[in-house]
């Protein structure tokens, strides 16, 4: 099955890239990392509009919906810049959604977290307790963008009580640990919460973490066809310039062989994540599943990629002043991040009922 993007999808992607590439060179993409504060980047990223892609156009967003923010995810991976405060925005924005004041502070920047671990499968969240008041208290590790985060929205409760509330980030109450991560375009953090006041949000918990499951798996899924599209033109790019026996490393078998192999794999990658955001934002009956098969597939396929683009590089590849290794690094997490294939094979065997 080949996948075709409309026109203005077309013009989408092009229009993002060709600003990616004139706002965040390798060397300055470099700078945001080794600094390890993305604000320029995301001051510019919502100064200039893009921030308002998958938002409702009437509440002031630029519309369009999770293939357009699959395009997004695709692109800011093959630029390598950071994503952990965009990334937990959107699987946040089915919520954000019901209220104009929260979506005017997506708009503005602002970076509004979902309270779930950024290993597991969204909607296995552990819950976190309320009282009669409100308040909430719990912990939750490695929370995606939970260092820079200025609001939570946190699952409390238990059983048929469990709702979604919003939490100040910045409340008396809220600890913050950042933990240190080797892709360094995303951050996570642990965070704690104790006797923090709360806000009811207008929305049912299941669809809430059900909808954070699909939109992670597709969108991280999407992270890791742009990395392994990168590497890809990294790893051919090399196989020319690199000679041995007094020709291009790119004329022996072995290594048309691999460039070919991740192409596949970047081709099969791509048609398969627009059709799961497709069957996503239609709300198909089996839009989970086949948000699962990419993120299992996919991103699972991202990590083969950048292994045979680090063994195309060969030495070289392993160092730090070398691009590969920033796509290497990013391509592994995304195996990792918001549940392991393995995990995600498990919900589409469940889904499948095999026994």
């Amino acid at each position: 099955m080949q996948w075709k993007l409309s026109q203005e999808q077309d013009a989408y992607q092009e229009a993002f890239r060709d600003w990616l590439a004139g706002v965040a060179p390798s060397d300055t993409v470099r700078e945001w990392l080794d600094s390890g504060d993305a604000s320029v980047f995301e001051a510019r990223f919502v100064a200039d509009g893009w921030a308002g892609v998958g938002l409702p156009e009437e509440l002031g967003g630029q519309g369009g919906g999770l293939v357009e923010l699959a395009l997004t995810a695709e692109e800011l991976a093959r630029a390598g810049v950071p994503s952990a405060g965009w990334l937990a925005t959107v699987l946040a924005a089915p919520v954000l959604a019901r209220r104009t004041d929260l979506v005017g502070a997506a708009l503005a920047g602002e970076t509004i977290a979902l309270l779930v671990p950024a290993e597991s499968i969204p909607q296995t969240a552990p819950s976190l307790t309320v009282d009669g008041e409100g308040a909430i208290t719990g912990s939750v590790s490695r929370v995606l963008a939970g260092d820079t985060a200025t609001r939570f929205v946190a699952l409390a409760g238990e059983g048929a009580e469990r709702e979604p509330r919003l939490v100040d980030a910045h409340a008396t109450g809220v600890g913050v640990t950042r933990r240190r991560l080797l892709d360094r375009s995303r951050s996570v953090a642990d965070i704690s919460l104790d006797g923090v006041p709360s806000l009811t949000l207008d929305a049912d918990p299941a669809g809430v973490l059900r909808q954070a499951s699909a939109r992670a798996a597709v969108l991280v899924a999407a992270d890791a066809l742009g990395a392994s599209e990168r590497m890809l033109d990294l790893a051919v790019d090399y196989s020319k310039q690199r000679h041995q026996f007094g020709v291009p490393i790119g004329s022996f078998q072995a290594v048309k062989h691999a460039a070919a192999t991740i192409l596949v794999g970047v081709e099969a990658a791509r048609s398969s994540v627009y059709f799961a955001a497709a069957s996503v934002d239609a709300d198909d009956p089996q839009a989970l599943m086949h948000a699962a098969a990419v993120k299992a597939q996919v991103t699972a396929e991202g990590v083969r990629a950048a292994d045979s683009a680090l063994t195309m590089h060969g030495a070289i590849g392993y160092t730090w002043e070398h691009d590969l290794h920033l796509y290497f690094k990013r391509a592994k997490l995304d195996e990792q991040l918001y549940g392991r294939p393995a995990e995600w094979n498990e919900c589409i065997a469940d889904g499948l009922a095999l026994a």
